[in-house]
């Protein structure tokens, strides 16, 4: 074998034994760099600058603070367990061949989070949109800028709406206010009737004055409590003196308004006719007046002797039937003719009910015992009311003809013997019924099986069978 062989056998072998040790020394010096080999990031870096840096800020981890461990950092490097939560601003190394992080806190003023040096913080200009880039405490911050701006776009809107209550209402301090002021002049009726009735009281007053006052006045005694308010405030007497004034409007409406007292009320009535109330009416209708006094003087003897026994016993005993009696003949009050035979029906009747009713409570029977004193029916047989009664009969209006008809049929039972031998009773009979057999069967052809007509004919064939 030649030397040159040899030589490069040798080379050879050599060169073989480097590379086998270089294989075998690799890892150990690999494993010596590894900290050098470390791979470190800035969370906010580029990927450009990754091979440039070993170490990066990370600001916050991406789970809540409040849900995890807290890492607690210091100076020196640590190992980071799993689920720990790191604090912004640390510096983070990643060993890529166990996996494992290490944690510390930056060792000078360079190192320092960006966090600190808001010039450096990136996430301070436009937003990113990629949502791994932005940390828990910034999505707080932008919840609570959303709530802020709602919280303000609400109060604008809730302002806007009170300026409109503020337009279209008014405050609640301005109505007390007003309604404190109609509560100051807000009177009740007992003040307003005394101021009426000082009105009518007064010799300053005009007629007119008076007149208006009494007036309003009826408007309010119509209520039970202020007609015997009017009895404290000595209106009751003010009004039967008013009865004897020489003027015909007062004394119209003073009789107005003691009619509209004396309606259903016992205490007035009892006051009325101890005041001399009965008297005074009676005269006033037995004397020279004006239909329209006559009538309103007419209306409150009805109010004081309809349900009131004792002043139908004054009434008989001053005259009364005779006054009516003779107002009946009167000409010119034909008007009246209907209202005092509608009077004398009610009296009739409410005697007649009282007497047959068969209740034992005490107050019906004293209230039987009083009626039992008003002699009325012998009184309408001896002044000759039977006839006087069945004319009315000849009255045109179908509202007067159903009013007589109801009173004969009442005074059937007193007046038999005068309506049998009284031609013109029958010959009125006779005529109004041919008229309403008319009239009945023209309600029949019209559908009305029992109209008024076929009611009115009724009565007339009730009276004249009974008269037979």
């Amino acid at each position: 074998m030649s030397p040159s062989i040899c030589f490069l056998s040798f080379v050879s072998k050599l060169s073989l034994v480097v590379l086998l040790l270089s294989v075998i020394s690799f890892p150990s010096c690999l494993s010596d760099r590894v900290t050098e080999f470390a791979l470190t990031k800035r969370e906010e870096s580029d990927l450009k600058e990754q091979n440039k840096e070993e170490v990066v800020m990370v600001e916050e981890e991406e789970l809540d603070p409040e849900d995890l461990e807290v890492f607690s950092p210091t100076h020196q490097w640590q190992t980071v367990r799993p689920g720990q939560a790191l604090p912004a601003g640390l510096h983070v190394q990643l060993n890529l061949q166990t996996g494992e992080r290490l944690a510390r806190l930056p060792n000078n003023e360079n190192e320092k989070s960006d966090e600190r040096d808001p010039s450096k913080n990136k996430r301070l200009g436009p937003i990113d949109l990629d949502p791994s880039s932005f940390t828990t405490q910034e999505l707080k911050k932008a919840l609570a800028k959303m709530k802020e701006s709602t919280k303000a776009d609400d109060m604008l809107e809730q302002k806007a709406h009170q300026e409109e209550v503020r337009r279209r209402f008014r405050p609640i301090e301005k109505l007390k206010e007003e309604f404190r002021a109609l509560n100051m002049q807000l009177e009740t009726d007992f003040e307003i009737m005394s101021k009426l009735i000082n009105r009518v009281n007064s010799t300053t007053s005009t007629l007119e004055e008076k007149i208006a006052a009494l007036y309003d006045l009826e408007y309010y005694v119509h209520q039970v409590d202020n007609a015997k308010d009017l009895l404290s405030l000595g209106g009751l007497q003010l009004l039967i003196n008013g009865l004897n004034s020489t003027e015909p409007l007062l004394k119209e409406y003073a009789s107005f308004v003691l009619g509209a007292a004396l309606s259903s009320n016992p205490r007035v009535q009892v006051a009325a006719v101890d005041g001399g109330a009965l008297q005074k009416l009676l005269v006033v209708l037995a004397t020279d007046q004006s239909l329209a006094v006559k009538k309103k003087a007419l209306f409150a003897l009805s109010s004081m002797l309809r349900n009131f026994p004792y002043a139908q016993q004054q009434f008989l005993r001053l005259g009364g039937l005779q006054t009516l009696r003779d107002l009946c003949t009167e000409s010119g009050m034909e008007t009246l003719h209907i209202r005092i035979v509608t009077l004398l029906y009610d009296l009739m009747t409410e005697k007649l009910l009282f007497m047959a009713s068969q209740d034992d409570d005490d107050h019906i029977q004293e209230r039987m015992q009083q009626y039992s004193q008003v002699n009325l029916d012998p009184a309408i047989v001896e002044q000759g009311w039977c006839t006087i009664i069945s004319d009315l009969l000849k009255q045109p209006a179908h509202d007067s003809r159903e009013k007589v008809l109801r009173t004969v049929q009442v005074l059937l039972a007193l007046c038999r013997d005068n309506y049998k031998g009284d031609p013109h009773l029958n010959h009125t009979l006779s005529l109004l019924r041919r008229e309403y057999e008319e009239l009945a069967a023209e309600e029949q052809k019209e559908g009305d099986e029992d109209g008024y007509f076929k009611e009115l004919l009724s009565s007339i064939n009730s009276i004249a069978q009974q008269l037979k």
